[in-house]
């Protein structure tokens, strides 16, 4: 069973597309969570909750072949799976990831079924630098990641060399299956270059950069970890 963390904004909409096409109905989708518009204590008691619950899982989950969604990890952490599981994560460069996912909330608000800190943010008109320097999405992956290191991952892909590790996941984890996937979600302002970086003030950058740190401490192990899969 593959277990597939969806962070905000790391290509993980085009990721699903391509579990989709591979898993079919055996895929399930889990975004019920919203771990980012809970409080830290109860998305922490939601993850350790799911974690127990999931020991003796429901019949939808037993059936799974792969579950794909914004989640804490931990909650599938004592899955019972007669294959094995699996872990799966995307990491993007977390300052792009920030301003990404800042465009992205004000493209895609509907107030009808947007989260409380998407409203928030939206109704509010937070600026780039209030929601990247606000104590609301600081260090986001170690929120995402609490109780669950990024070593215990099988396959930690990086959103920057996406073409590259798509290839080598789907080589070792989907025996070579790998469907057309068109990106998704993407700001059509920006466009398909990944080297134009949102935030270009060497200052600003620096600055969410020291705010963030043991978000900056994960990425660069995850490049680490690349590196060493890479050879």
């Amino acid at each position: 069973m593959l277990i597939s963390l969806h962070l905000p904004k790391t290509a993980g909409t085009s990721f699903l597309g391509l579990l989709e096409a591979v898993y079919g109905d055996g895929l399930l989708r889990d975004y019920g969570d919203r771990p980012i518009n809970r409080s830290v204590a109860a998305r922490r008691l939601r993850a350790l909750g799911g974690c127990l619950r999931h020991a003796l899982p429901p019949a939808r989950v037993r059936a799974a072949q792969c579950i794909h969604g914004h989640f804490l990890p931990l909650k599938y952490a004592l899955l019972p799976a007669r294959d094995g599981r699996r872990f799966i994560v995307w990491l993007r460069d977390p300052v792009e990831r920030l301003a990404s996912h800042y465009h992205y909330w004000y493209r895609s608000y509907n107030p009808r079924d947007a989260g409380r800190l998407h409203r928030q943010v939206v109704e509010e008109r937070w600026s780039l630098e209030r929601f990247c320097l606000g104590s609301e999405l600081r260090n986001m992956y170690s929120a995402f990641l609490w109780g669950f290191p990024l070593s215990r991952f099988d396959f930690v892909g990086i959103t920057e060399h996406y073409e590259a590790d798509i290839r080598y996941f789907s080589e070792q984890f989907l025996a070579g299956a790998r469907p057309p996937v068109a990106p998704q979600n993407m700001n059509a302002e920006q466009g398909q270059d990944s080297r134009s970086p949102y935030i270009q003030d060497a200052a600003f950058r620096s600055e969410v950069e020291a705010w963030h740190a043991r978000d900056m401490a994960l990425y660069r192990q995850a490049l680490a970890l690349r590196d060493r899969r890479c050879g």
